[in-house]
């Protein structure tokens, strides 16, 4: 053997040998073995999936084993894919099924990022091909039987399907959803999709289209009420309207019920309904014998609205008299009417608007009980306006609804009405549940009405506002932060500068002034010579009104509750909210008076929306007792 040959073979041999030595002082770990991690790093591994790390998921990557496809589908994915789907036909094991839901999945992210148009149009078939093999993982009549409810597949095969659908079906030139009946050609067969709208309580055509929820993370309100469920939760973008602050945005749920298996949709004849329902009912589908709760999310639609919504304009621009010319004070659902559940109606503050009751209303209606008990309503009005023209407006609001939802009285739940108020929108609740008699009339005239020598019109106008009776379908009250004995803000100088800056609507001017020349001598000092009074006025200290409304009791079948804000920590009777003290809104005759560690906003303080809770589900005890009295007189 040539030496320079041996030489080489020996200088290889110890390498090796060398190498090997390092490699065993280093501890080198054997071909198979185990690496020591920590438990959010197993767990955060153990859950990768197409959703959560864009890869194939453990379940998955078992059955690209299994069939030595893993390598084939880095570069031939929709052979794959085919290749799975044919094992399919024939291979009753399930989870060939759920590694087809995520592979399609994939794939079509990966045609989403493809810089050709044509692939990218081919996405949105491969997401819905994979919510229909999440689908059949899921529920498809097999050999094997459907996996259990701890199954790790089975949360992820639920999220796959609900991401994959309303992905599948943003088909419109802009990726937004169409939502229409027709056959989808998909890479493995056909699918004729009927648009079932028998649950869906609102007309398509009120849509200019739908948006999903999972493109948008929220701001402003602390909390994401979100229902665990199958389906797509989605945002229902509704036409412009006529009416001024009417709901810009719905919470819609959809559903895809696929109705045959992989060979009717080899040969074109699987059948699919395309169903939509409200968020706001309580919806629980049957599929082949399982109920299965529908995915919701109320939160975003909410936010969605109120995204560059005209109504944040409205608080202080309304006070002002800028923005609330052409805006009448109204009652406004923000759900459709639903018969059978309790109307709870929010009437906000001064420079204040309903917006701000959006924190209160996502969080109760995140409680089941309450979400399928009532409903939400609110008040809408110009804060600037008398207090008493404002309550009379609310009244007839409340009462004209009423009549307009059911004017045959069919629905008792329409007559167990709770008004929640904040600040000024609290004296205005309690002027839906007080009888005053003549009491005002004669604080502000010193007269009986009928002594009064005006023209009968203005006698009128008169009654409605000061004789006031109590609004029968209001049989509960919550008062927060209320000034039943005027707001320590309402000082004269406040006063006056208020009227110097604020324009009143003609409507409200003509109203008021239609009683100045009625008034007591004493009243007119107080008000000014020729004074359109403010709500500010209203809610001095030195105000006729509040002194006789704080001293009227409550209607004997109407239950209040007083949420009282203060600032500090000392003797309540010398504490304030910044804007009320404690003692002027505190009040007798209330069920319960609760202090919250506050400023006077303090209607999203969780605290505050907490003890609402409280007495919401405290009221649905009592008003199940009345409701059968009410029903059986509607029966006689």
């Amino acid at each position: 053997m040539p030496m320079h040959n041996t030489s080489t073979i020996l200088s290889r041999f110890v390498e090796a040998i060398l190498l090997l030595a390092v490699l065993f002082l280093a501890g080198c770990a054997t071909p198979i073995g185990v690496t020591q991690v920590s438990p959010r790093d197993f767990y955060k591994d153990s859950m990768e999936s197409p959703l959560t790390a864009g890869v194939s998921s453990n379940g998955t990557n078992i059955v690209l084993q299994r069939f030595d496809l893993a390598k084939e589908f880095e570069h031939k994915p929709a052979s794959v894919i085919e290749q799975l789907n044919d094992k399919a036909l024939h291979d009753e094991r399930r989870d060939i099924l759920y590694a087809l839901a995520e592979l399609c999945y994939l794939y079509g992210e990966r045609l989403v990022k493809s810089s050709e148009t044509a692939e990218q149009y081919r996405a949105p078939d491969y997401f819905l091909l994979a919510s229909v093999y999440a689908y059949l993982f899921l529920l498809d009549d097999r050999a094997e039987p459907p996996p259990n409810i701890f199954d790790l597949r089975t949360r992820i095969a639920c999220d796959l399907y609900n991401f994959a659908l309303w992905r599948g079906m943003a088909t419109r030139w802009d990726g937004s959803i169409r939502l229409k009946s027709g056959v989808r050609k998909l890479p493995v067969g056909s699918l004729a999709i009927n648009l079932d709208l028998t649950q869906f309580p609102f007309q398509l055509e009120d849509f200019s289209g739908f948006e999903p929820v999972d493109k948008y993370n929220i701001r402003g309100i602390s909390i994401r009420n979100r229902t665990k469920g199958v389906g797509s939760a989605l945002i229902g973008v509704k036409n412009e309207s006529q009416r001024p602050f009417s709901s810009k945005s719905v919470p819609v749920s959809m559903f895809l019920e696929f109705n045959g298996n992989l060979e009717k949709l080899a040969n074109g004849t699987a059948t699919a309904s395309l169903q939509l329902f409200s968020a706001y009912d309580e919806n629980i589908l049957e599929v082949k014998g399982r109920h299965l709760p529908i995915e919701t999310d109320i939160t975003t639609p909410m936010a969605y609205g109120l995204e560059s919504s005209k109504i944040w304009d409205f608080g202080l621009g309304a006070f002002l008299g800028k923005e609330f010319l052409n805006v009448p004070n109204g009652l406004y659902l923000a759900q459709p009417y639903q018969p059978g559940r309790i109307p709870v109606v929010f009437v906000h503050g001064t420079f204040s608007n309903p917006a701000w009751w959006a924190e209160m209303f996502n969080t109760l209606y995140a409680d089941p009980i309450l979400r399928q008990k009532y409903q939400f309503w609110y008040f809408l009005y110009n804060s600037s306006a008398p207090i008493l023209v404002s309550a009379a407006d609310l009244r007839d609001g409340i009462r004209a609804k009423v009549a307009e939802l059911d004017p045959e009285g069919k629905d008792p739940a329409l007559r167990e009405m709770v008004v929640v108020g904040h600040s000024q929108g609290g004296l205005l609740t309690k002027l839906t549940v007080v009888d005053t008699g003549e009491s005002l009339v004669r604080t502000l005239t010193g007269k009986n009405l009928d002594e009064l020598e005006m023209p009968e019109d203005k006698k009128e106008s008169a009654r409605r506002l000061l004789v006031v009776k109590p609004v029968t379908e209001v049989k509960r009250v919550v008062f927060i932060s209320t000034p039943h004995r005027g707001s320590i803000l309402s000082k004269n100088w406040v006063r006056t500068l208020i009227q110097k800056v604020v324009t009143l609507p003609v409507k409200i001017i003509e109203t008021t002034l239609t009683l100045n020349d009625y008034l007591a001598d004493d009243v007119k000092r107080m008000m000014g010579s020729g004074q359109v009074p403010t709500s500010i006025d209203g809610m001095s200290p030195n105000s006729p009104v509040l002194k006789t409304l704080s001293e009227t009791p409550l209607a004997p079948d109407v239950t209040g509750h007083s949420i009282i804000a203060v600032n500090g920590d000392g003797e309540l009777e010398t504490e304030d909210d910044g804007v009320v003290a404690y003692t002027s809104a505190h009040i007798d005759g209330v069920e319960s008076e609760f202090i919250v560690y506050s400023g006077h906003s303090c209607q999203s303080h969780p605290f505050t929306i907490e003890e609402v809770r409280r007495i919401l589900l405290e009221h649905l005890t009592l008003e199940t007792a009345s409701r059968q009295i009410i029903q059986g007189q509607l029966q006689q």
